[in-house]
């Protein structure tokens, strides 16, 4: 008698993001969902759903426009002990926020002797892809992992998407999670009920031996669509989803470099003081710098805002073709 598997279960992204919120706001009563358009409205990319109609709108509130005044609000709630998470239309939002994120949730803490904790999660839709145009489609999560006090975090599969929120809504310290807009829609496996996907741990998604690609959000599946063809052409590519970007998981990547002795770091921010940046100085500054055969590359956005043009946008952030090209020469020794 044959037996087959279960079927593995499957979620979007977003379904994977709304789970988690549902599994929070139903197991703990100190969680709200705090935003613009999230109620009957179902959130600017329809993450949050019908949330509004489970739990009502004490718990799911719909915010006026001011994203300033709806983080100072989160940011006091959570002072006060709710749960808070803060959903931005659109992660270019958050320069109107600033001086509450930076100046008050990020050293709050610090600046009362740990005496008050800021348990706070902002979920900011980000990166290009949707033809919104440069004032909606910036990758900013650097700005913020510049920042001591807050967490940066940037799922890349629809499991760590809830598992990431998940992680966030237990950790004592304001998390901001940063979810590519064209994520929201990829399917992948997802665990039943509530996990927690470790915050500063990165994922290696593919082992290999002749370099190393770090990579965050959706430019981890453009590493690894970019592997497999390098692969036919006998590049074997070891591919890293750095996931969180503060703190870093300087170990994974160290040592993914010690053996490879080659690195690529891809990612859709603005090139200029990107993560990119940070990841390079990091191996420069330590032993693994010492097993190097070639110069580090970044693979980053244009120094340009994000145009509105199809053709344009996708040519100002880094495509599958460019990952194939930077690391083709990059293990034939042509950088």
């Amino acid at each position: 008698m044959n037996v087959q598997a279960d079927a593995v279960r499957t979620l979007s992204y977003a379904e994977a993001l709304r789970e988690a919120m549902d599994i929070a706001l139903g197991a703990d009563q100190r969680v709200v969902l705090i935003g613009e358009d999230i109620g009957i409205y179902g959130g600017a990319f329809q993450v949050t759903g019908d949330l509004v109609e489970k739990y009502g709108e004490d718990r799911v509130m719909d915010m006026p426009i001011s994203e300033l005044g709806g983080a100072g609000v989160a940011v006091g709630a959570a002072m006060t002990g709710l749960r808070p998470i803060f959903e931005f239309q659109f992660s270019d939002f958050a320069t109107l926020a600033m001086e509450q994120i930076v100046n008050q949730a990020a050293k709050v803490r610090y600046m009362l002797g740990g005496a008050v904790s800021v348990p706070l999660v902002m979920r900011f839709p980000a990166g290009s892809g949707t033809g919104a145009a440069a004032q909606h489609s910036q990758s900013l999560e650097a700005w913020f992992g510049h920042v001591p006090g807050l967490k940066v975090v940037q799922p890349a599969t629809p499991e760590d998407a809830k598992g990431l929120l998940l992680a966030a809504l237990e950790d004592p310290d304001p998390v901001m999670i940063f979810e590519h807009k064209l994520l929201y829609k990829t399917r992948g496996p997802v665990p039943e009920g509530a996990y927690l996907t470790p915050i500063g741990k990165a994922s290696l998604r593919r082992e290999g031996r002749d370099l190393t690609i770090v990579a965050t959000a959706i430019m981890v599946q453009k590493a690894l669509e970019a592997a497999e063809v390098l692969a036919g052409e006998g590049v074997d590519a070891e591919v890293i989803d750095l996931r969180t970007i503060r703190p870093i998981d300087r170990e994974t990547v160290l040592e993914s470099v010690r053996k490879t002795g080659r690195l690529l770091c891809v990612y859709e921010a603005v090139k200029t003081l990107g993560i990119g940046a940070e990841i390079s100085a990091m191996v420069a500054e330590s032993d693994a710098f010492d097993f190097l055969d070639a110069p580090i590359v970044r693979l980053g956005g244009a120094e340009c805002p994000i145009p509105y043009n199809p053709d344009l946008e996708r040519a100002a952030v880094p495509q599958v073709a460019d990952i194939i090209a930077g690391a083709t020469d990059l293990a034939q020794g042509r950088t």
